[in-house]
């Protein structure tokens, strides 16, 4: 089966899944946690009654035209719940592939880090926070932890769906391992870190089930508005029936109105469409989230993220690539171009750091330098210390050095060499550009520098212009010193920068803004990032990172890409917008149905109200079923677009909201009108009233 295939099963599955959900969800305990729709439910219930007492000569309406009614009303209540159902497929499909790749696997435990050859096998869900496994290649991780010993590679694709392993060793910020997650090369010991049976794993399924998905203030917020609404309405529907029967008293004629029309009336004016929708657009901003393979620990957060002002995003790894690459070579003294990356090539043969491999590749593409070969026995290679602050090589009675300016200064005048102001000027003008200079030397003459600068990931600078005109205010956090930070921020177009950043200055840098009323977002992947994560607004934590950094986030990126706070960020907003749209085109709807049934109610009664009969509707009956029957079929046409979220673009606020209120709000008047007057033409055509 090709791709495409089960792509398109897939998605058969979810909603035959999907549409049996409809059906379990029409238990009443579930029906009250929606207000809106709950209405709706005892409407239908109601009308099936009315059905079936009309039956019975109880009737206060045509039987076949209540049948219609209630049949339509049913499958209002049916398409919210498949709203509902389609938004929790995703996590749920998410959770059964989660739930795969967890298993009681057995446990190498060990009494200590010395003791490794004591080993205990138990099952992985006996371990308990504390304990000691080894865990070697080609065996899945039992549990939660901190690598304390090793290094290793490790398959998180499972997790992530990233089918490139990663490293995972001891110390530093790429220590923490998850449960679930197998072990491909070497061997490591980790100290468990999850409680008993409650694994990161499980709370993944849990959150992307939605069964730990609670409302978020917006949500509840307008949820509080769409039942006030809906009050008012029952109470208008109410004095509507009791005005009818006055004035048909008074005229000594029959109540045009029924019970069964007024029930109509009633849902077609409340809010039903965004209150069926309401939770299917938060679940499936999770949803969207999760899909981006960030997990957020609450809707909270979400809706933060669609709030936010200031932006705080770390150098190395987000803005630049990670690793200082060479980007030229400087001759000085008269020494060629060439005669200086041949040297700097051989002084960094044995370095394996990314910045002298680059060295390495520069001199490659300028001069087509091939690499020596090392095993040359008059090669004796000089190793990189932190003491000695530079590396080279000895060939023969030839030596070459390579290394920081005030290193090699030393190293040249101890052994009687020179070292020129030519070389002392280009030092200083790379450190004022933000590059680190590298100078090299051979035989104690000084050849030149090398310029290693910080590459700027290609697009950021585009990225950081979107956000500006978004209001998001971006600050770069760094630990190089403040000249170097300038030149950096300004290359990228970030609007501030934190330089020498302390995890002390970073908390204090969130909480200024926050006392301003600024909302703050920050990513992070270290212990010492676990301060201000635990403060900032909205704290992207690196699932690469400590076990320290991941508790203080409200999300894990399980990427571990910090460039995703910026995804983070147009998630938050799309799912505030799609809400906000959804909401707006719902009450404007109320516009076009009030002309379509108040008028048909009444004009019996009065009929001068048929001079509101704007459409042109066939008849009273016609003009109610066409609302009911538009009311539910508007929640099917519009589940898509919840799921999806109304596109969000770069732009201020107050254009977005120009554009939705007059596509939303002008649309929600003007589509019904039309809606309503074909659906009028077809019944009445086809002879259903």
């Amino acid at each position: 089966m090709n791709a495409k295939n089960k792509e398109h099963f897939a998605d058969r599955a979810m909603a035959a899944r999907a549409i049996k959900d409809s059906f379990i969800k029409l238990s009443p305990r579930t029906q009250m946690k929606n207000p809106v729709m709950f209405l709706v439910y005892v409407s239908s219930i109601l009308t099936t009654a009315l059905f079936v007492f009309a039956l019975f000569g109880l009737r206060d309406e045509n039987p076949g035209f209540i049948l219609g009614i209630t049949i339509i009303l049913w499958l209002t209540v049916l398409f919210a719940n498949f709203a509902e159902a389609i938004a929790e497929g995703r996590g749920k499909a998410q959770a059964d592939s989660l739930r795969a790749a967890r298993k009681d696997v057995a446990a190498n435990k060990i009494p200590s880090p010395e003791e490794k050859e004591k080993i205990t096998v138990v099952p992985s869900a006996t371990l308990k926070k504390g304990d000691l496994v080894v865990v070697r290649a080609g065996e899945q991780i039992p549990a939660d932890g901190d690598v304390i010993e090793g290094a290793a590679s490790v398959d998180e694709s499972a997790i992530t769906g990233e089918s490139a392993p990663v490293i995972r060793e001891s110390g530093g910020d790429r220590s923490a391992v998850t449960g679930g997650t197998t072990v491909i090369s070497d061997w490591l010991t980790i100290r468990v870190t999850s409680e008993e049976g409650e694994s990161f794993l499980d709370k993944m399924i849990a959150m992307v089930e939605g069964a730990d998905r609670k409302k978020t203030p917006n949500e509840i917020a307008l949820q509080i508005l769409l039942v006030a609404l809906t009050i008012i309405f029952l109470l208008v529907t109410v004095s509507l029936y009791a005005y009818s029967l006055f004035s048909a008293g008074q005229a000594g004629i029959e109540s045009p109105t029924s019970v069964t029309a007024l029930v109509a009336l009633l849902v077609c004016l409340a809010p039903t469409t965004i209150g069926a929708l309401l939770s299917a657009i938060g679940i499936a901003g999770m949803s969207r989230l999760n899909q981006a393979n960030v997990l957020a620990m609450s809707g909270r957060a979400i809706e933060a993220a669609g709030d936010v002002d200031i932006l705080m995003l770390d150098k190395t790894g987000t803005i630049t690539l990670g690793n200082r690459q060479a980007c030229a070579f400087l001759p000085v003294d008269g020494a060629s171009e060439r005669e200086l990356a041949d040297a700097a090539q051989f002084a960094s043969l044995a370095d394996e750091t990314p910045e002298g491999r680059s060295v390495v590749v520069l001199a490659k593409e300028r001069f087509n330098i091939r690499q020596r070969e090392m095993s040359d026995s008059d090669m004796e290679f000089v190793p990189f210390s932190a003491k000695t602050r530079m590396s080279g090589v000895n060939i023969g009675s030839v030596e070459i050095r390579k290394g920081a300016a005030d290193t090699i200064r030393e190293y040249v005048l101890k052994g009687g060499g020179k070292y020129s102001r030519e070389c002392e000027e280009i030092v200083k003008k790379i450190s004022n550009q933000g590059g680190t200079p590298l100078v090299v030397a051979k035989d104690l003459r000084v050849l030149g520098v090398i310029h290693l600068k910080d590459i700027i990931k290609q697009g950021i600078q585009e990225k950081f212009a979107d956000l500006r005109r978004m209001g998001i205010k971006t600050i770069m956090i760094t630990g190089d010193n403040p000249l170097t930070a300038a030149a950096i921020a300004a290359e990228a177009g970030v609007d501030d920068f934190l330089a020498e950043a302390t995890p002390e200055g970073k908390l204090a840098m969130i909480r200024q803004f926050q006392s301003q009323g600024h909302l703050v977002a920050m990513t992070g992947d270290g212990t010492n990032d676990a301060p201000a994560l635990a403060q900032a607004d909205v704290a992207v934590a690196m699932n690469t990172g400590t076990q320290a950094a991941k508790e203080a986030g409200n999300m894990v990126d399980l990427d571990s890409s910090p460039t995703k706070l910026i995804e983070v960020v147009r998630i938050g907003k799309q799912l505030l917008m799609t809400r906000g749209s959804l909401t707006t085109f719902s009450i404007a709807n109320d516009l076009a149905k009030y002309f379509a049934i108040i008028p048909a109610l009444f004009i019996g009664l009065y009929p001068g109200l048929s001079a509101l009969n704007i459409m042109g509707l066939q008849s009273p009956q016609s003009a109610i079923f066409s609302a009911i029957i538009y009311n539910a079929l508007i929640i099917v046409a519009l589940i898509p677009l919840a799921l999806k979220g109304v596109r969000y673009r770069e732009v201020s606020a107050g254009r977005l909201l120009s554009h939705n209120l007059l596509v939303y709000g002008l649309g929600g008047v003007i589509v019904p009108f039309a809606a309503l007057k074909v659906i009028d033409v077809i019944i009445t055509t086809l002879g259903i009233v």
